[in-house]
């Protein structure tokens, strides 16, 4: 996979392909289920995830980091078909988008996302698929102004009333 660094007002930035598994993968998710626990008074997100869902050609982990190699944000898409949780056919699911504080507003989630979608639309899934909640009104900005609509509830939260799903068609060519 080639993707590009790109160059913001604080630093360059590079996104690498990393497994789930990775400690830095690790790190960021830990940090992600503190702010979860923070927002919804709970112990994080309860929802299963081996780190082998994300390897290709199935899914893929990205995680940006500055020049120096700290880990700033992170992002990763699984591949979903139809099951007993509302998923369909062709799904894609965004999974552990997160921006450290100290790296917020560098647009590091819009250039992640633009890279998941990109690859799975290129592994041939059809339909992008994330659940947030209603506590991450930044996050429901961010889906919102990428073109994600609001859709029917699927995945381990779909009976919880804080949680949102939204979905964006992954149009192929």
């Amino acid at each position: 996979m080639s993707i590009q660094p790109s160059t913001s007002p604080a630093a360059v930035v590079t996104l690498r392909p990393v497994s789930f598994g990775h400690p830095d993968a690790i790190a960021l998710n830990d940090r992600v289920q503190l702010e979860y626990a923070e927002r919804y008074g709970d112990g994080g997100d309860a929802t299963y995830l081996d780190p082998t869902m994300f390897d290709r050609p199935r899914g893929l982990y990205l995680i940006a980091y500055d020049e120096q190699g700290t880990p700033l944000a992170t992002g990763g898409w699984r591949a979903q078909d139809e099951n007993e949780e509302g998923y369909a056919d062709g799904d894609a699911e965004l999974k552990r988008m997160y921006v450290t504080p100290e790296a917020r507003g560098l647009g590091l989630a819009r250039r992640i996302l633009a890279e998941l979608e990109a690859d799975a639309r290129a592994a041939g899934r059809t339909r992008m698929v994330l659940e947030t909640g209603t506590k991450q009104p930044e996050a429901i900005a961010l889906y919102a102004s990428s073109g994600y609509e609001e859709c029917t509830k699927f995945g381990h939260y779909r009976f919880d009333e804080l949680s949102r799903c939204y979905a964006k068609a992954l149009r192929q060519g």
